[in-house]
């Protein structure tokens, strides 16, 4: 099976506060994003990776693919206005023997070969898949003014994580279709849940974090500092 994963690095690290987007930013002495490709190009499972970046960053992730010398990647794009925007312009420039996609944050580099292998799988069951982890707090559902109004059974709540994997054939068509009816979803799954598609909740860790702020930052540090030891 010929799978692909779109790797996207077009975010501007607003929450992070600094001036080098997230994506660059050094942990242990390499930048978030080749920790991330690392993992893929690593993978027994995968075989191209697509790298989507911003205007700005374009020329960076350039210079990452040369620095790294990555072989499992085939292209580095423009991203869009919107995440949404910026895997539809991934999904276009996939080859026509891809038959599953996956779609991963490229700030979030602790994401397993087992969670690789195992979003495939389900992937190929259901009409897609989402790594994920049950939520530990009480969430609730307040007022535009911060009035709490619904608390949510928490049992039934999950944290969605990236890869979000699917058929090619079925996350194109549900990106088309979200298109055409000007649906912004707020990750892959919502896509495809919005053209009527079932997506099966896989087991990930809450390790599998996405880097976003400074505090991210020191405990993705611990992370690699623990597993190198």
């Amino acid at each position: 099976m010929q799978n692909t994963v779109i790797i996207v690095a077009a975010g501007k690290g607003k929450r992070m506060g600094t001036q080098i987007s997230k994506q660059f930013l050094p942990i242990c002495g390499k930048e978030i994003l080749a920790w991330t490709v690392d993992v893929f190009e690593k993978s027994d499972w995968i075989q191209e990776i697509v790298l989507v970046a911003s205007a700005d960053g374009l020329q960076d992730v350039q210079a990452l693919c040369e620095k790294y010398q990555w072989k499992k990647v085939s292209d580095v794009i423009l991203g869009g206005k919107e995440r949404q925007d910026s895997v539809a312009n991934g999904l276009a420039v996939l080859k026509e023997d891809t038959e599953m996609v996956l779609v991963h944050d490229g700030v979030r580099p602790f994401v397993t070969e087992q969670m690789i292998a195992d979003s495939i799988a389900a992937a190929n069951i259901y009409d897609g898949a989402v790594i994920g982890v049950p939520v530990k707090d009480t969430i609730k559902i307040c007022s535009a003014d911060g009035v709490a109004e619904k608390t949510p059974n928490r049992s039934l709540l999950w944290q969605i994580q990236t890869p979000q994997t699917f058929r090619k054939d079925i996350i194109q068509k549900a990106y088309q279709y979200a298109k055409e009816q000007a649906f912004l979803g707020t990750d892959d799954a919502s896509v495809a849940e919005f053209a009527k598609n079932r997506v099966k909740v896989v087991l990930g860790s809450y390790r599998n974090i996405k880097i976003t702020t400074k505090e991210d930052l020191i405990v993705a540090e611990a992370f690699l500092k623990e597993a190198q030891t």
